[in-house]
């Protein structure tokens, strides 16, 4: 059986500690090069994952290393150039999320991956709940019909207050590197579930602001209304809340009912049983529990990447955060190509 050399370029988005701990789990996967211009991030991945081929720039490691599967975790703006590298030497890729900074990023990422014939999947960490498994199961089987209105708010009090280190919020606060501030780092959530669920919309009306931080920041609060033909979607981003989400979250609305996770409990009503019912989340199948497992399964396999992970709805998740964004610095509603 194969074992799969993965290397990781860029270690500033601090999502990529945990998926290394589910790459060193891996039997058939052997983590043998990073790369990051910051030397104590590379001193940290030896110290904990023993890593001994250690390199500033990325495309030293492309160029030096024989790996079969890059784990890349830089800053939004950065993922395009490495995908299009990585592509070149057929190497399948995880992409921390979101997709990229810009429309115009992804859309050079999807074509890399699709001409090179390669494995490329955006970890959305949301895809890993079994609650968010249940959850998009009942959607897909029509137990509240079909969806007119779906919303998640994500939030939290800010990067920097809730302890992410330096290398992450200092390149979420810059605009060109993430590509906005809250909006970016949070609407994206909604705007994959959107994506995933209904598909590319007809318009977005976006708006955002700093309401409360007294430092430099793109913006600290966001929201962004989703049209479809026959369907709503709210994306939510908050940087400056102290208090938890109250629940359900999400929530959608259908022709037959109402879903939501609720307490890391899928809760759902329906005409014919108005109270609300709870359904305790069904556990993740093998192959399909975290990222870097899950982008194993589909190289063997070659099943699709599964749900907002899938690189297509992560694509079309980032046209909802461009024309999000747009709106949001124009006052005017931006309609999608169709």
């Amino acid at each position: 059986m194969k074992t799969y050399r993965v290397g990781v370029a860029g270690m500033v988005h601090d999502h990529v500690w945990g998926e290394l701990g589910h790459w060193s789990r891996l039997e058939r996967a052997e983590l043998v090069a990073a790369a990051d211009p910051n030397e104590p991030l590379r001193a940290k991945v030896q110290a904990e994952y023993g890593i001994g081929a250690l390199y500033e720039c990325w495309q030293e490691m492309l160029e030096k290393e024989e790996l079969d599967i890059l784990q890349i975790a830089c800053d939004n703006a950065g993922a395009a150039d490495i995908v299009e590298g990585a592509a070149a030497k057929g190497l399948h890729m995880v992409i921390e999320k979101p997709m990229a900074a810009r429309l115009a990023q992804a859309d050079r990422m999807l074509k890399a991956a699709q001409d090179a014939g390669v494995v490329m999947m955006i970890n959305w960490p949301t895809q890993w709940n079994p609650a968010f498994g249940t959850f998009s199961r009942l959607i897909a089987e029509g137990a509240v019909g079909d969806l007119f209105y779906l919303k998640y708010r994500a939030a939290h009090n800010g990067p920097k207050e809730i302890g992410c280190s330096e290398y992450f919020w200092g390149w979420l606060y810059d605009e060109e590197r993430n590509g906005a501030g809250a909006l970016m780092d949070y609407c994206c959530y909604s705007a994959a579930m959107n994506a995933c669920f209904l598909g590319r919309p007809r318009s977005c009306v976006g708006i955002r602001s700093v309401l409360v931080k007294d430092y430099p920041i793109p913006d600290d609060n966001a929201m962004i209304l989703v049209k479809y033909e026959h369907a709503f979607g709210v994306a939510e981003a908050c940087w400056t809340q102290k208090v938890r989400t109250e629940d359900p979250n999400p929530i959608a609305y259908g022709t037959e009912g109402m879903i939501g996770i609720k307490a890391g409990k899928v809760i759902i009503r329906t005409p014919s049983e108005p109270e609300e019912k709870s359904i305790e989340p069904e556990p993740l199948a093998e192959g399909y529990r975290n990222g870097p497992e899950h982008l194993i399964h589909c190289v063997e396999t070659g099943e699709k990447v599964m749900g907002t992970c899938n690189a297509v709805v992560s694509r079309n998740a980032q046209e909802i955060l461009e024309a999000g964004l747009v709106s949001a610095d124009t006052g005017r509603e931006v309609v999608l190509p169709a």
